[in-house]
């Protein structure tokens, strides 16, 4: 069983697709195992995508990512980290495949509606960013 993190991003929180998105992943075989909904300040955002901070779109994105309310999940099940990400579709929506998240309700590169971890090694640090031990099922 392996876990991974996802992220309805605040323009899917406008949108109303928090529970559409969960169904994608459920409709799969996937597992929530941990959920919750905040408001990332400036400073979380920062924190979160610490990764990218010499790229030059990370101050467009940590501004997006605090604008609103956010929706983090962890999601468990066999090949979960690959599986969400095909669900997701590509982080550009205009190469995302026809049935995809992004390639459905994106509306730019930024504004993509989902994140989700793209290895062991990112979920290893985003599950624990926003959950602890404790919280996880």
């Amino acid at each position: 069983m392996e876990m991974t993190f996802s992220i309805v991003k605040p323009d899917g929180v406008k949108k109303n697709l928090i529970g559409e998105v969960i169904g994608r992943f459920e409709g799969q075989g996937l597992k929530i195992s941990a959920l919750k909904m905040l408001h990332l300040t400036k400073k979380e955002a920062e924190g979160f995508y610490a990764v990218h901070k010499a790229r030059p779109f990370f101050e467009s994105l940590t501004t997006f990512m605090s604008e609103g309310p956010i929706v983090a999940m962890v999601i468990s099940g066999n090949k979960a980290i690959e599986k969400v990400r095909q669900l997701m579709g590509a982080t550009n929506f205009k190469d995302a495949a026809p049935g995809t998240i992004r390639a459905d309700f994106a509306s730019d590169i930024e504004h993509n509606i989902v994140h989700g971890s793209d290895s062991t090694e990112s979920a290893s640090f985003e599950i624990p960013y926003f959950f602890s031990a404790m919280e996880l099922f």
